[in-house]
């Protein structure tokens, strides 16, 4: 088994930055070309030779479930009707790893759902995955930062650099030194430009090992009476643990975020051959509109 056993994606969350699109449906299961955003996730992982995946979702989110889980009845209709080459597409998300659910079922924040998926996880670490973060690029960012993790192991974090303005909206991390991966020596979550460390913000990837749960344990509730994940790993540096920070290789999209969204399904397009020329086409056209 890999030292990287599971990768636990983060889907319980309400989607109100894309209301009323996610009023009925999961945000995660907004289509980025012909296919969900959370089954890039899923597929990142599968890319990092992760194949086991625990999908943390809250109640109502049961399409998610079924987008995994075959026989289907969309797969079985196609398989009667002879349609053998939609029945395959249709049964391809269920094939990519072994996928299992785990249930937050209160707000309680990015620990919070960590915790519940912890009877799941496999391996000496776990990938965390913020599936509104599609990353496009030719190595997968999970990937990445388990390469990392071999290299030193603790905990790893994808940064990438981020301009000023959006400094604020990010945990900022303090390097330690150079080096790859990065040393970190202290976390800051969402400093002004002048008070933050660097300018490496952190975005929805990391490595973890299973040692998170012993920390995230001993948290007091915060704001909102959430349990928040940059506050365990805050507990690791303090006893000592190491922390490190990979600048990944990639194309990020916020897909959390219309615009982000909007780009994200015009790139997510751009890397299908069978899409791209048409899709380039429609968006010239669209931007030469008055």
């Amino acid at each position: 088994m890999s030292a990287v056993g599971t990768a636990v994606i983060l889907a319980g969350g309400l989607g109100t930055r894309m209301l009323p699109a996610s009023k009925a449906i999961p945000k995660e299961m907004l289509p980025l070309a012909d296919r969900p955003i959370l089954q890039y996730a899923v597929e990142e992982a599968a890319a990092s030779r992760v194949d086991h995946v625990v999908i943390v979702i809250s109640e109502g989110k049961e399409t998610v479930r079924e987008h995994f889980t075959e026989p289907a009845p969309t797969t079985e209709t196609l398989r009667a009707q002879g349609r053998t080459e939609f029945a395959e597409t249709s049964a391809a998300p269920s094939q990519l790893a072994t996928v299992e659910f785990a249930y937050q079922l209160e707000p309680k924040g990015i620990a919070h759902a960590l915790q519940q998926a912890q009877p799941l996880v496999r391996g000496e670490a776990m990938a965390v995955v913020y599936p509104d973060d599609v990353i496009f690029g030719k190595a997968p960012v999970i990937g990445q930062l388990a390469a990392a993790y071999e290299r030193r192991p603790g905990t790893i974090l994808a940064v990438e650099d981020v301009p000023d303005s959006e400094v604020s909206s990010y945990g900022i991390v303090d390097p330690a030194g150079e080096g790859d991966p990065i040393p970190v020596r202290a976390v800051v979550e969402k400093p002004s430009p002048e008070e933050a460390p660097s300018r490496l913000g952190i975005v929805g990837r990391l490595i973890v090992p299973v040692s998170i749960f012993e920390h995230i344990a001993q948290l007091t509730p915060g704001k909102g009476g959430e349990l928040q994940l940059t506050d365990a790993v805050a507990r690791q540096l303090s006893a000592g643990e190491p922390v490190s920070a990979v600048r990944f290789t990639g194309a990020r999209y916020d897909t959390g975020r219309p615009p982000g969204y909007i780009a994200a399904n015009v790139a997510a397009a751009m890397q299908r051959p069978d899409l791209a020329d048409s899709t380039r086409a429609l968006v010239q056209q669209a931007l030469e509109q008055d």
